[in-house]
């Protein structure tokens, strides 16, 4: 091979690389909760809850699910949510994000306020309340609400998660497609994990979101 060629190869190969770091320096980091099942393990999961007519929202107040809670030091945790589910976040003394990107795989948006996210609680405290926690102690619906464990917490798009409310998900599912077989996974591992139950329709849409795994 000549020395032109080679240089030539080498000027090319140089090139993509760059392309390709450029990219992943701007591109932010795509919020991901933390043990989001795999199919197998969602689909054992589904099969596994119990089956039931939705309960009444008699009684129900966030109030009853105090959040959000000391995490470590002054973060909280929407604070440290923020903070996993951004790429280059900043916080100030008081750990408040005061800078950094946020992409929300709800909708695909990107933002660079933290005032645009939300953090949404993917099994809403209105749902798990008709779902089971209505007879949890407030100990145990705080734990829920600041679930730092199980895929129960993400940072989206704040309209896009008032939009969602406190919908399940044969009421509402996010806007992208794309995004259905894992909010379907993150939903239904939750709910195990807390032994929440499901109604039949809600079954039903969640079994037809993991279908497009």
């Amino acid at each position: 091979m000549s020395t032109v060629n080679k240089t030539a190869r080498f000027s090319i190969f140089s090139l993509l690389l760059a392309g390709v770091l450029a990219v992943a320096l701007v591109s932010p980091a795509q919020a991901t909760p933390p043990n989001i099942p795999s199919l197998t393990t969602a689909q054992s999961e589904l099969n596994a809850l119990t089956v039931a007519a939705e309960g009444s929202t008699t009684g129900y107040s966030r109030d009853l699910f105090p959040h959000w809670s000391t995490v470590s030091g002054s973060c909280n945790t929407r604070e440290t949510v923020l903070k996993r589910d951004g790429t280059n976040v900043v916080t100030d003394s008081s750990c408040a994000a005061t800078s950094g990107r946020w992409f929300s795989p709800y909708d695909g948006a990107t933002w660079t306020l933290a005032s645009d996210v939300d953090i949404d609680h993917v099994v809403a405290l209105a749902e798990a309340w008709r779902s089971g926690a209505s007879s949890w102690t407030t100990a145990r619906r705080q734990s829920f609400a600041n679930d730092l464990t199980n895929p129960q917490l993400i940072a989206v798009t704040d309209n896009v998660n008032q939009s969602k409310g406190d919908q399940d998900p044969a009421e509402w599912k996010p806007p992208l497609t794309s995004y259905w077989c894992t909010y379907a996974k993150m939903w239904i591992h939750s709910k195990y994990q807390w032994g929440l139950r499901v109604d039949s329709a809600e079954k039903s849409a969640l079994q037809s979101m993991l279908g497009r795994c």
